[in-house]
């Protein structure tokens, strides 16, 4: 991988720990989202039947009594899924999902997301985020470390995790951002990755993004938050991880927190306890999207 901006695929093998591996084997993860009716419960577990899967667990929600917005989140034990996959995924697409007008996903467990995190020169959810994928704590493929800054570079080295440099403010930064993500990402986090993404970067990219940002917005908005927090004499500290949109930090919450903090905490610890909230919450926030977890209804997250 290169490290000084080059267009250079960001393709390649990561593997998850054996032990996740293998306990996810032949496990399949359905999720689904449509007009809530009758019959959605039976059609689905009818048809998993059908295939010969077991189902392991079933989670689901409706928003209103009638006439609402129905979701499921549905894990089950196929034998031999690897090869079953595609035509399970062709034959619930024909026969249920079309039936219902549903949106659906049907991924397999064993397969961890293909995850690129984007920061600048703040290392805390950078570090904390490559930290719990080696422990194998996030069930995913981390493919790159994209930045802005080569302040990072070293400190990510250790993690075997490829370095890609990207300087901001260049006429052609977007597209080599692009050329490195397109189609070789499931995921892309930005860790504290201090530059605005255009409509045309989240159009293209081809994935969902998470953000995570400090609670004080829209209040605190730019340079030194903790300093102007300390100054209102907040009580609160917290975080915010959501998914990307064009509307700048607006779009769905899958996640939030807060700390307790009075008079005795100054600038500092109010900026220590911020980067723990934010490691926590962007760390949960990835985990529940790599575990297939999250349905998005307009501007909302349901969490399975």
């Amino acid at each position: 991988m290169a490290r000084n901006g080059s267009t250079t695929s960001i393709g390649g093998v990561h593997p998850q720990p054996a032990s996740a591996a293998s306990a996810n084997t032949d496990v399949g993860r359905l999720l689904l989202r449509c007009a809530d009716r009758p019959g959605l419960v039976s059609a689905v577990s009818t048809f998993l039947a059908g295939a010969g899967a077991n189902i392991v667990s079933l989670d689901q929600h409706s928003t209103r009594h009638s006439g609402g917005t129905f979701m499921q989140r549905t894990i089950f034990h196929l034998p031999g899924l690897s090869i079953a996959r595609d035509a399970m995924r062709r034959d619930f697409a024909a026969d249920i999902a079309a039936r219902f007008e549903m949106d659906f996903s049907l991924t397999e467990a064993s397969t961890p997301k293909r995850v690129a995190i984007m920061a600048s020169t703040a290392d805390h959810c950078l570090l904390d985020l490559l930290w719990r994928n080696r422990r194998g704590e996030l069930d995913m493929s981390v493919q790159a470390v994209i930045s802005n800054h080569l302040d990072l570079a070293e400190q990510v080295r250790p993690f075997g995790v490829p370095f890609v440099h990207v300087p901001a403010g260049r006429a052609d930064t977007e597209n080599r951002q692009l050329d490195l993500l397109g189609g070789n990402v499931d995921l892309v986090i930005l860790a504290r990755y201090m530059q605005i993404l255009t409509p045309r970067f989240l159009e293209q990219v081809g994935c969902p993004l998470i953000n995570i940002h400090h609670s004080f917005l829209p209040s605190f908005v730019g340079a030194a938050p903790y300093r102007r927090a300390k100054e209102r004499g907040v009580k609160l500290v917290g975080a915010t991880a959501h998914y990307v949109t064009a509307t700048l930090d607006e779009g769905p919450i899958i996640e939030q927190d807060v700390v307790r903090v009075d008079h005795r905490h100054d600038v500092s610890d109010l900026t220590r306890l911020g980067a723990d909230v934010e490691r926590a919450v962007l760390s949960r926030a990835v985990l529940w999207h790599c575990e297939d977890r999250i349905i998005r209804d307009g501007n909302q997250t349901i969490v399975f």
